[in-house]
């Protein structure tokens, strides 16, 4: 059953930008005018600032800053399927909280949203710098029951749609570096961590894992960092609504899962990764282990593997490895 203050929420969001009544909102939750107007003083607790005009009622005049949990949920209210969100301040890492959910029997669907990670992570066992509150931190769990085999491309896939949203949302291009990095102007915006658990011949569970840096700029990040990385805010001019963003993000991550799961995601695969592609027709070099290869990255084959035309003209594939743009 939704809260008062989510009712409250989506009427005036409704509204926007006339006023909404407080006899209308008492009448929708059924109650007086002054236990409205109570739980419109918890959503000011929250954040929420409200213009109210006599004989007209009240409208939305301001948001709290960051992700807020019932903002995303009203932003998602016209799905068909409610959406499963556990929210925390703070943790040590949302893959981490998502096995833990999935241990204690939690049904998938779910997503896992925080404000801070203190152990984030990514590939390599690297960390993954989460402590500003401004950013994206997030894992969307599932229990796919597909063959190992079919998982290959699936973050392939996820990265070109987030690429996707990102440049339709923001108004910018980012590309995506095989195989799990977002870039936009040769810095790095996100990070995408695909874990999966395996029993006998089937993924059974997976955990995809997103950090996106949305309003929390730069220079938050340690200095060894800071060079590296951007943030949408610095890559619009301007802050994001990350809690429209947000919503849309899960959006996009849940409708791209079923089309994997069903295969159609076959049919643009090709297409939406070469339009996000950044490596294809340059040079780079690649390093899995002791080996060093440098050459043309000449895109992807059918496993999502990466391939590499090095100097006798043969084109290598890789399945893994950390790649760098050599200097032309």
């Amino acid at each position: 059953m939704n809260s008062p203050e989510f009712v409250i929420l989506c009427e005036l969001l409704e509204g926007d930008p006339n006023f909404v009544s407080g006899s209308a909102l008492a009448r929708k939750l059924g109650m007086s005018r002054v236990g409205v107007w109570t739980h419109m003083g918890k959503l000011r607790a929250q954040g929420f600032e409200f213009e109210a005009v006599r004989r007209r009622g009240y409208r939305i005049s301001g948001y709290p800053p960051g992700i807020n949990p019932l903002l995303v949920q009203a932003c998602l209210k016209s799905r068909p399927k409610p959406v499963d969100l556990l929210w925390l301040a703070t943790v040590d890492s949302t893959n981490e909280e998502a096995e833990r959910q999935l241990a204690a029997g939690r049904a998938t669907p779910f997503v896992v949203i925080a404000r801070q990670q203190s152990l984030g992570r990514g590939r390599f066992g690297r960390v993954w710098h989460s402590e500003d509150t401004a950013n994206l931190y997030a894992s969307f769990v599932f229990r796919p029951h597909l063959e190992p085999g079919r998982m290959t491309t699936f973050t392939l896939w996820m990265g070109a749609n987030l690429c996707d949203l990102v440049a339709n949302f923001c108004r910018i291009q980012p590309g995506i570096k095989w195989p799990n990095d977002l870039y936009f102007d040769g810095r790095k915006l996100g990070g995408m961590l695909t874990e999966a658990r395996i029993d006998a011949d089937q993924i059974r569970d997976l955990v995809f894992g997103l950090g996106l840096n949305v309003n929390g700029p730069a220079r938050s990040l340690p200095p060894s960092l800071a060079q590296q990385a951007t943030a949408l805010v610095e890559c619009t001019g301007r802050p994001v609504d990350i809690n429209r963003l947000t919503a849309a993000i899960i959006g996009r991550v849940l409708k791209a899962y079923e089309q994997f799961v069903d295969g159609s995601h076959r049919n643009t695969f090709a297409d939406l990764w070469n339009r996000y592609d950044l490596l294809r027709g340059k040079s780079v070099a690649l390093v899995q282990g002791p080996r060093r290869v440098v050459g043309i990255a000449t895109g992807i084959d059918d496993e999502g593997a990466l391939l590499i035309r090095g100097e006798h003209g043969r084109p290598q594939r890789f399945s893994a490895g950390d790649v760098t743009l050599e200097n032309p």
